[in-house]
Protein backbone atom coordinates (compact mmCIF):
# COMPACT_ATOMS: atom_id res chain seq x y z
CA UNK A 1 0.00 0.00 0.00
CA UNK A 2 1.39 3.36 -0.87
CA UNK A 3 1.06 6.12 1.77
CA UNK A 4 -1.51 8.58 -0.61
CA UNK A 5 -3.79 5.51 -0.54
CA UNK A 6 -6.87 5.97 1.49
CA UNK A 7 -8.62 3.09 2.89
CA UNK A 8 -11.07 2.26 5.20
CA UNK A 9 -12.88 5.01 7.52
CA UNK A 10 -10.85 7.56 5.48
CA UNK A 11 -11.51 6.95 2.10
CA UNK A 12 -14.82 9.09 2.97
CA UNK A 13 -12.50 12.23 3.35
CA UNK A 14 -10.51 12.01 0.48
CA UNK A 15 -9.30 15.85 0.53
CA UNK A 16 -8.44 15.62 4.04
CA UNK A 17 -4.83 17.10 4.54
CA UNK A 18 -3.28 15.85 7.60
CA UNK A 19 -0.80 18.36 8.07
CA UNK A 20 -3.21 21.34 7.77
CA UNK A 21 -6.66 19.59 8.76
CA UNK A 22 -9.09 22.22 7.41
CA UNK A 23 -12.30 21.45 10.13
CA UNK A 24 -14.73 23.02 7.52
CA UNK A 25 -13.88 20.31 5.00
CA UNK A 26 -14.32 17.52 7.23
CA UNK A 27 -18.05 19.30 8.44
CA UNK A 28 -18.88 19.17 4.91
CA UNK A 29 -17.88 15.66 4.26
CA UNK A 30 -19.50 13.98 6.79
CA UNK A 31 -22.24 15.82 6.05
CA UNK A 32 -22.66 13.80 2.59
CA UNK A 33 -21.70 10.75 4.35
CA UNK A 34 -24.87 10.24 6.16
CA UNK A 35 -27.79 10.53 4.14
CA UNK A 36 -30.45 9.12 6.94
CA UNK A 37 -29.24 12.68 8.65
CA UNK A 38 -30.04 14.44 5.48
CA UNK A 39 -33.60 12.28 5.49
CA UNK A 40 -33.99 13.82 8.99
CA UNK A 41 -33.24 16.74 8.40
CA UNK A 42 -29.62 17.28 10.68
CA UNK A 43 -26.63 19.86 10.04
CA UNK A 44 -23.82 19.58 11.58
CA UNK A 45 -22.84 22.97 12.30
CA UNK A 46 -19.62 22.61 13.82
CA UNK A 47 -16.94 19.77 14.08
CA UNK A 48 -13.55 20.55 15.22
CA UNK A 49 -10.92 19.26 17.92
CA UNK A 50 -12.74 19.52 20.70
CA UNK A 51 -16.39 18.90 19.68
CA UNK A 52 -18.99 18.25 17.22
CA UNK A 53 -22.42 19.56 17.07
CA UNK A 54 -25.47 18.90 15.30
CA UNK A 55 -29.08 20.49 15.07
CA UNK A 56 -32.48 19.40 14.33
CA UNK A 57 -34.07 22.27 13.23
CA UNK A 58 -37.84 23.11 14.68
CA UNK A 59 -40.58 21.60 13.16
CA UNK A 60 -41.37 19.73 10.07
CA UNK A 61 -41.50 16.10 9.53
CA UNK A 62 -39.37 15.15 13.08
CA UNK A 63 -42.12 16.72 14.98
CA UNK A 64 -44.55 14.15 16.22
CA UNK A 65 -48.37 14.06 16.97
CA UNK A 66 -47.49 15.72 20.73
CA UNK A 67 -45.54 18.48 19.22
CA UNK A 68 -42.11 17.03 20.47
CA UNK A 69 -39.21 16.69 18.51
CA UNK A 70 -39.54 12.88 17.93
CA UNK A 71 -37.49 10.57 20.06
CA UNK A 72 -35.76 8.77 16.78
CA UNK A 73 -34.24 12.02 15.19
CA UNK A 74 -33.03 13.17 18.78
CA UNK A 75 -31.31 9.64 18.69
CA UNK A 76 -30.04 10.25 14.96
CA UNK A 77 -28.93 14.07 15.76
CA UNK A 78 -26.64 12.23 18.94
CA UNK A 79 -25.49 9.06 16.98
CA UNK A 80 -24.39 12.25 14.27
CA UNK A 81 -22.32 14.36 16.81
CA UNK A 82 -20.83 11.62 18.61
CA UNK A 83 -19.69 10.45 15.07
CA UNK A 84 -18.52 13.67 13.80
CA UNK A 85 -16.76 14.22 17.34
CA UNK A 86 -14.90 11.60 16.68
CA UNK A 87 -13.87 12.57 13.21
CA UNK A 88 -12.74 16.10 14.38
CA UNK A 89 -10.49 14.63 17.32
CA UNK A 90 -8.94 12.13 15.44
CA UNK A 91 -8.70 14.26 12.60
CA UNK A 92 -4.66 14.36 11.97
CA UNK A 93 -4.55 10.59 12.08
CA UNK A 94 -7.34 9.07 10.29
CA UNK A 95 -6.12 7.75 8.02
CA UNK A 96 -4.89 5.01 10.10
CA UNK A 97 -8.45 4.37 11.08
CA UNK A 98 -9.76 1.00 9.28
CA UNK A 99 -13.26 1.85 10.55
CA UNK A 100 -15.57 3.42 13.46
CA UNK A 101 -18.66 1.44 14.08
CA UNK A 102 -21.48 2.00 17.01
CA UNK A 103 -21.29 -0.87 19.24
CA UNK A 104 -24.21 0.47 21.91
CA UNK A 105 -25.86 3.31 23.13
CA UNK A 106 -27.76 4.51 26.08
CA UNK A 107 -30.18 7.18 26.53
CA UNK A 108 -31.71 9.08 29.06
CA UNK A 109 -34.71 11.64 27.97
CA UNK A 110 -34.97 14.23 30.51
CA UNK A 111 -37.92 16.76 29.20
CA UNK A 112 -39.77 16.80 26.00
CA UNK A 113 -37.66 17.99 23.20
CA UNK A 114 -39.42 21.32 21.21
CA UNK A 115 -37.64 23.94 18.90
CA UNK A 116 -34.55 23.62 17.23
CA UNK A 117 -32.43 20.60 19.36
CA UNK A 118 -28.66 20.79 19.32
CA UNK A 119 -26.99 17.95 20.06
CA UNK A 120 -23.12 18.58 21.42
CA UNK A 121 -20.54 15.83 21.34
CA UNK A 122 -17.11 15.63 22.99
CA UNK A 123 -14.16 12.50 22.78
CA UNK A 124 -12.24 12.38 25.28
CA UNK A 125 -8.94 13.73 24.63
CA UNK A 126 -7.25 10.38 26.09
CA UNK A 127 -9.44 8.32 23.60
CA UNK A 128 -8.28 10.43 20.48
CA UNK A 129 -4.81 10.19 21.78
CA UNK A 130 -4.68 6.34 21.72
CA UNK A 131 -6.20 6.15 17.89
CA UNK A 132 -3.61 9.03 17.10
CA UNK A 133 -0.59 7.18 18.75
CA UNK A 134 -1.34 3.56 17.30
CA UNK A 135 0.84 1.72 14.74
CA UNK A 136 -2.16 -0.17 13.80
CA UNK A 137 -3.92 -3.33 13.82
CA UNK A 138 -5.14 -2.52 17.08
CA UNK A 139 -9.09 -2.13 18.58
CA UNK A 140 -9.89 0.85 21.07
CA UNK A 141 -13.29 1.10 22.75
CA UNK A 142 -14.32 4.98 22.89
CA UNK A 143 -17.58 5.95 24.88
CA UNK A 144 -18.91 9.41 23.34
CA UNK A 145 -21.40 11.35 25.83
CA UNK A 146 -23.42 13.67 23.61
CA UNK A 147 -25.87 16.33 25.46
CA UNK A 148 -28.95 17.68 23.43
CA UNK A 149 -30.19 21.15 24.26
CA UNK A 150 -33.11 23.36 23.52
CA UNK A 151 -32.55 26.63 22.18
CA UNK A 152 -32.74 28.14 25.89
CA UNK A 153 -30.07 25.57 26.65
CA UNK A 154 -32.18 23.26 28.68
CA UNK A 155 -31.18 19.57 28.81
CA UNK A 156 -33.41 17.66 27.01
CA UNK A 157 -31.53 14.26 26.51
CA UNK A 158 -28.15 12.23 27.05
CA UNK A 159 -26.89 10.24 25.40
CA UNK A 160 -23.51 8.09 25.39
CA UNK A 161 -22.33 6.24 22.35
CA UNK A 162 -20.16 3.11 22.79
CA UNK A 163 -18.20 2.89 19.64
CA UNK A 164 -15.30 0.36 18.54
CA UNK A 165 -12.43 1.91 16.60
CA UNK A 166 -10.15 -0.51 14.72
CA UNK A 167 -6.82 0.77 13.06
CA UNK A 168 -5.10 -0.12 9.65
CA UNK A 169 -2.39 -2.44 10.09
CA UNK A 170 -0.45 -0.21 8.08
CA UNK A 171 -0.96 2.53 10.45
CA UNK A 172 2.53 2.70 10.93
CA UNK A 173 3.72 3.34 7.74
CA UNK A 174 2.20 6.40 7.24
Amino acid sequence: MTTGELTGFAAGYPALDPAAVDYDYLRTASHALIPFGNHVGTVITELGPERAVVEIPAGGPVTNHMGTVHAGALFTAADIAGAAAFVGAAATGLRKVKRLVLRGATSAYKRPATGRIRAVGAVDPADAAGVLASTGGERFEIAVPVALLDDADVLVAEFTFDYVCDTNPQAGER
